[in-house]
C-alpha cells in the first residue's frame, strides 16, 4: 500500500502532462503531494522521512517552476533527492548503529538472511554510488533531451532503474547469504 502511495503522484503528474503540460502537472504534483502527506498522517499519525523529504523537495522545486515558469527547476527536483539520497548513504557510515542500506533493505528481509556488515557496508556504498549517478542521469536527460523524453525518463526510467536496483540487491543479498549460511552449517554454527 505504501509504495502504490508513493507512485500516485508520479501518476498523476504524468496524466496531467499529457493532458496539459508541463506546468499544469507541476501543479497537480504538488497537490498530490500534500494529498500523500494528508493520507499519511491520517493513516499512521506520522509521515515517512522519504515522503516529507520527497514534498518539501516537491513544493520548493515545483512552487519556484510555477512561479518563475521555468521548467529546469522541476526537473531539478529529481537529481536533488537522489544526491540528498547518496549523501545520506555516505554520512550512514559514520552516523548511527547501521547503515542507510541496513535500514532501508533489512526491514524488507525482516531478520530471515544472515548479512554480515561487511556486506551491508558495501550495499550501501553501491547504494551511495547509485543514486548520485542516477541524479546525474536526470540532468543529463533534462539538458540534452527534449521535454517529453525527460517526463518519460522520469516517471518509467528512474522508476524502473530505482526498482531494478533494489531488486539486484535483494537478489544479490539471497546469492550471499545462501553461502554464508552454506559457510556457517559447514563449520557447525553462524560467524
Amino acid at each position: 500500500m505504501q509504495s502504490v502511495l508513493a507512485l500516485a503522484p508520479l501518476v498523476a503528474f504524468f496524466i496531467a502532462y499529457l493532458l496539459r503540460g508541463l506546468y499544469v502537472a507541476t501543479a497537480v504534483l504538488m497537490a498530490a503531494t500534500a494529498v500523500v502527506l494528508a493520507v499519511d498522517w491520517l493513516r499512521e499519525r506520522r509521515v515517512p522521512p522519504m515522503h516529507a523529504l520527497s514534498a518539501l523537495l516537491v513544493l520548493i522545486f515545483g512552487g519556484a517552476t510555477l512561479l518563475l515558469h521555468n521548467r529546469h527547476f522541476i526537473q531539478w527536483k529529481a537529481t536533488a533527492l537522489f544526491w540528498l539520497l547518496s549523501i545520506a548513504f555516505i554520512a550512514s557510515f559514520w552516523v548511527g548503529e547501521r547503515t542507510l542500506a541496513e535500514r532501508f533493505l533489512g526491514s524488507a528481509l525482516e531478520g530471515r538472511l544472515p548479512v554480515s556488515a561487511a556486506v551491508w557496508r558495501k550495499l550501501n556504498g553501491w547504494s551511495a554510488l547509485f543514486y548520485a549517478l542516477l541524479g546525474g542521469a536526470n540532468l543529463a536527460v533534462a539538458y540534452y533531451a527534449s521535454e517529453r523524453a525527460w517526463v518519460n525518463f522520469k516517471i518509467f526510467g528512474l522508476t524502473l532503474l530505482t526498482f531494478a536496483f533494489v531488486m539486484a540487491q535483494l537478489l544479490w543479498l539471497f546469492a550471499r547469504s545462501g553461502g554464508m549460511a552454506a559457510e556457517a552449517n559447514a563449520s557447525g554454527g553462524p560467524r
